[in-house]
């Protein structure tokens, strides 16, 4: 029997979760945490076999926590669930031990077939990320990594080349300074840098600014 626990800031999302688990035979135990500060509250307090993990929460990002969930609960499977479907994330969460990457989009039967699989030890991946996945590594090396970005990430890009601040940026564009933070590691990650200042230069060299 399967013990599974849900990681995730919205408490809608966590009771479809819940839900969609409970009406398995083969789940045994469903609990809940919030963020990560619950996470390792819980898996101080039991044992389980899969760890549904957002990326999005607050705080450290669920990527974040991953090398550490491991070090807990070393046996414990990690299945990202995000709202985030490009690969490059999917690529990350793999490397750094998840087990398993599916989008909130994904049919509840597919939720289910994966911590089926991922709690017998094995990996899974959806047959529409592998395509991404594949996609992606021919065009990462065929085109310049900013060539990659979306129309707002450039355009928040151009806004950090400034020198604005991520409140500026939140209120210049009408976002919350959370997703313009989470714009901001999507830019590190895809152009391969560190830092904000290093995506100042980045962009300045690029020419990658606003016309005035």
């Amino acid at each position: 029997m399967i013990k599974v626990l849900i990681t995730d800031d919205h408490p809608v999302v966590r009771r479809g979760i819940r839900q969609i688990l409970e009406d398995d035979d083969r789940i045994s135990l469903v609990q809940e945490a919030a963020n990560g500060k619950e996470l390792f509250e819980r898996l101080k307090e039991q044992l389980f076999d899969v760890i549904l993990l957002d990326i999005s929460l607050p705080g450290r990002s669920g990527l974040d926590l991953i090398s550490q969930i491991k070090r807990t609960q070393q046996s414990a499977a990690i299945l990202i669930l995000s709202i985030h479907s490009e690969a490059m994330y999917a690529i990350k969460a793999l490397k750094s031990g998840a087990a398993a990457y599916l989008t909130k989009t994904s049919a509840p039967e597919e939720l289910i077939s994966a911590i089926i699989k991922v709690s017998g030890g094995e990996r899974y991946i959806s047959p529409s990320l592998a395509d991404a996945l594949a996609e992606s590594l021919i065009t990462y090396s065929e085109k310049p990594l900013h060539q990659l970005l979306s129309a707002r990430e450039v355009e928040v890009l151009q806004l950090f080349s400034e020198g604005k601040k991520v409140v500026q940026i939140a209120a210049e564009l009408s976002l919350s300074p959370k997703t313009v933070s989470t714009y901001r590691e999507r830019l590190l990650e895809k152009l391969k840098l560190h830092t904000t200042s290093d995506l100042i230069r980045y962009a300045i060299m690029e020419g990658i600014t606003r016309q005035e």
